[in-house]
């Protein structure tokens, strides 16, 4: 196949279900020949990778929860040359008032939807402008610019406000190198993240946050991760 992504190698986060999933039997099908897949489940990480084969493309399994900043650099130590990464990994938890939340559920967000993409990004970034070519993508969220969504997901609108201040001053910083660097705000996915939501109790995470979530449902208008 001809074409920007033809023989390129990928780097997917959160690639064992939804939009990682997607994205990357997508990235195969448009031309890129390897998919290196991050998540924390390697059995969900095993499906995707048979459906990255079916669409001609190699997968690569690392298993492996990215909010151990610690361990990145050794995950990927061993990729090669990477052209694209997808920053897709994320939680939307933790969910609820600002007031009562526990400060190490706050800290585990930032580091798993903020920190973790800045760092893979580090990472991989001097060899995409070595060669002249690269992607950085953020899979970020409308949370990060409407407060209304954001009430009772403070952290969740905070991270990706954070991780998109981050992409701006990153694609700046590399202007001119044939690196480009974007956020993405996918709307509202038909994701096991939107499942879990609806799960939770309404009088611990507010009752408006739920209901929100339940109507979209019920109303139809979540879109498929593809």
């Amino acid at each position: 196949m001809s074409g920007a992504l033809a023989g390129r190698t990928a780097v997917v986060t959160g690639g064992g279900r939804g939009i990682g999933r997607a994205t990357a039997v997508a990235l195969v099908r448009a031309g890129v020949t390897r998919v290196a897949l991050i998540a924390r489940s390697a059995s969900q990480l095993e499906e995707t990778a048979g459906e990255v084969r079916r669409a001609g493309g190699e997968p690569v399994i690392l298993a492996a929860d990215l909010s151990d900043i610690d361990g990145i650099a050794g995950l990927v130590q061993g990729l090669g040359d990477v052209d694209i990464l997808i920053n897709n990994a994320g939680t939307v938890a933790p969910l609820g008032p600002t007031v009562g939340l526990a400060p190490n559920d706050v800290l585990d967000a930032f580091r798993l939807n903020s920190v973790a993409p800045v760092v893979l990004a580090g990472r991989l970034a001097p060899g995409m402008i070595e060669r002249g070519w690269g992607r950085v993508v953020n899979v970020s969220s409308g949370a990060a610019a409407n407060a209304a969504n954001a009430i009772g997901s403070g952290v969740y609108a905070a991270t990706k406000s954070a991780l998109e201040a981050h992409t701006v001053a990153f694609a700046a910083e590399l202007a001119g190198t044939g690196v480009t660097v974007n956020a993405y705000r996918p709307g509202i996915v038909d994701t096991a993240m939107q499942e879990w939501v609806r799960e939770q109790d309404p009088d611990a995470i507010g009752r408006e946050l739920h209901g929100r979530f339940v109507d979209s449902h019920e109303a139809g208008r979540l879109i498929t991760p593809e």
